[in-house]
């Protein structure tokens, strides 16, 4: 492996064991996840990613590794699913890497360590787009946010994973107000059902999704927002304080 490498079985973090980010944001009416393009030849890319120190504990270590790559603090996270296969490592992605990177042979038992299995934990944040300043680590070319429908060529189980997390994004929708973190603070009826139709991939009729969203009692109704023709403006609103 190349000397950014080295190291990664001797700084204290739990063998065998990772966690895998799925970063979902909201803009223009297009569900996007935030992922990095791997610095090397090839076409690499992947999820925010990252190991577990031995004296920390597993949530810990998943807000470290969402805020070293948002600068964001007090993320909405939420883990959703252990990745446990028996057959999943990296043995392949590594073989294919190498073989487009020759450059970083290097260390046996490095490379031991890094391609036995590997079980992951996923969690989900949502955030702001407008709030994150992506965060590049020593092996990205650059981060990108890309719709979640046009996904680039993840390495690993990269596109099982973000499928899982929209799953559990979908499940867990009205009960935890997640809604909150992925629009502004105030919002039109139409927004947040343009937010909805988004995440669930259809339609909602607008008298019907009117009033489900008030029965939830989870919504302030604050002024008209102003469009210079009072008697159409539509009102502003914004999720009660968990």
């Amino acid at each position: 492996m190349s000397e950014n490498y080295k190291g990664l079985s001797t700084q204290d973090y739990i063998a065998q064991l990772s966690i895998d980010c799925v970063i979902f944001g909201y803009q223009n009416e297009a569900l996007k996840v935030l992922v990095p393009k791997l610095n090397f030849q090839g076409d690499f890319w992947g999820l925010p990613s990252g190991f577990i120190y031995q004296h920390e504990d597993v949530d810990q270590a998943a807000k470290r590794i969402l805020e070293d790559r948002t600068q964001i603090k007090d993320i909405y996270l939420e883990q959703f699913y252990v990745f446990g296969n028996a057959n999943r490592n990296n043995a392949e992605f590594m073989s294919s890497l190498l073989a487009q990177n020759p450059q970083l042979q290097g260390s046996q038992e490095e490379y031991d360590w890094f391609v036995r299995r590997f079980v992951s934990i996923g969690y989900y944040a949502l955030v702001d787009i407008n709030k994150v300043k992506p965060q590049t680590t020593y092996i990205d070319e650059k981060m990108e946010w890309v719709d979640i429908n046009q996904l680039p060529n993840l390495i690993l189980d990269g596109k099982d994973i973000i499928a899982k997390a929209l799953q559990a994004l979908r499940a867990n929708f009205d009960d935890h107000l997640v809604g909150y973190n992925l629009l502004p603070d105030t919002f039109t009826m139409k927004d947040l059902q343009n937010l909805y139709e988004t995440i669930f991939d259809k339609p909602f009729r607008r008298n019907n999704f009117q009033k489900l969203m008030l029965d939830l009692n989870i919504l302030d109704r604050l002024e008209k927002q102003f469009t210079g023709a009072a008697n159409k403006a539509p009102y502003l609103y914004k999720f009660k304080e968990i």
